[in-house]
């Protein structure tokens, strides 16, 4: 049985709670995931009064992909109703609004972590960390709580490479763990030896040919996989955190296992209803429709 129940749904974005910070506070390029300019601070001209996205079921089509494959990890509504005290930033001072902006990226990198911490306190081989895990999901739970002062002037990063070490052993410890089917464990024909599958950390594989690929207990974190061919890939127990997969293709891929993939990841590639999934992730809706 799992350390603890793997219970993220105060991890998810609900809109209905929140300003529209991520219409407002971040600022985007026009390019292929963005049909406009539009800088920091400035509310989109697609958030409507209720900070309700005016386009937000015709995002692709209207030239806002990038839209699509975003999300604040429940940021949003901590930041609106908890931080600010459910206090808009339309009704609010300048210097209010500007200080809701400058702190919504801040909780934003703090849930992605939190998400993290939560998905790893779910996985049965890294028990030997989940003590660990717990204390890191409970400083990082408490900073999140702090004033938008404290907040503004906290180090971020320096937080994240803390968490990223305790991220870094989870991997090593679920990927050691993946059997090859033959009673081995690591890459195919490893029988009888122990491994934790090929490091592709950071690689560049843009466009590369992958399909049919075994990745079981690979790690592809931070790997450049931007339009690769994943058809049949087997990603069972591959470490997908930081993974750019957008326009990769996944189609009939098995993805079950997978650790550290969030729904924005996927949502940005290419997949069919034959591409099996985590449990905690979606199958995206554009999926359905390029099928």
């Amino acid at each position: 049985m799992p350390d603890q129940t793997n219970d993220r749904s105060a991890l998810r974005g609900d809109c209905a709670q929140c300003f529209g910070l991520c219409c407002v506070a971040l600022p985007f390029a026009a390019s292929a995931d963005f049909a406009l300019d539009k800088p920091a601070g400035k509310p989109c001209p697609n958030l409507q009064g209720d900070h309700r996205c005016g386009i937000h079921a015709d995002l692709r089509n209207k030239g806002f992909t990038g839209c699509t494959v975003y999300d604040c990890f429940g940021a949003g509504q901590k930041v609106s109703q908890i931080t600010f005290g459910g206090q808009d930033w339309r009704t609010g001072s300048k210097e209010h609004a500007r200080r809701m902006f400058d702190v919504f990226p801040v909780v934003r990198q703090l849930h992605e972590l939190l998400w993290y911490l939560t998905e790893a306190l779910g996985l049965d081989a890294a028990r030997p960390v989940h003590a660990d895990l717990r204390r890191a999901l409970a400083e990082t739970e408490r900073l999140t709580r702090h004033t938008p002062e404290e907040l503004a002037a906290l180090d971020v990063a320096a937080h994240r490479q803390e968490v990223n070490v305790l991220l870094l052993r989870t991997s090593e410890l679920v990927r050691a763990s993946v059997t090859d089917g033959k009673g081995g464990k690591g890459d195919k024909g490893s029988k009888g030896k122990k491994g934790k599958g090929k490091d592709r950390r950071g690689a560049d594989l843009i466009g590369a040919r992958l399909s049919g690929a075994d990745l079981r207990g690979a790690s592809l974190r931070g790997a450049y996989l931007i339009a690769a061919d994943l058809t049949g890939a087997d990603l069972r127990g591959a470490d997908m955190i930081g993974a750019d997969l957008r326009d990769a293709d996944l189609t009939d891929a098995d993805l079950t296992g997978v650790f550290f993939l969030t729904q924005p990841q996927l949502n940005a590639a290419r997949g069919s209803a034959g591409t099996r999934l985590p449990e905690s992730l979606t199958r995206p809706v554009h999926w359905a429709a390029a099928g």
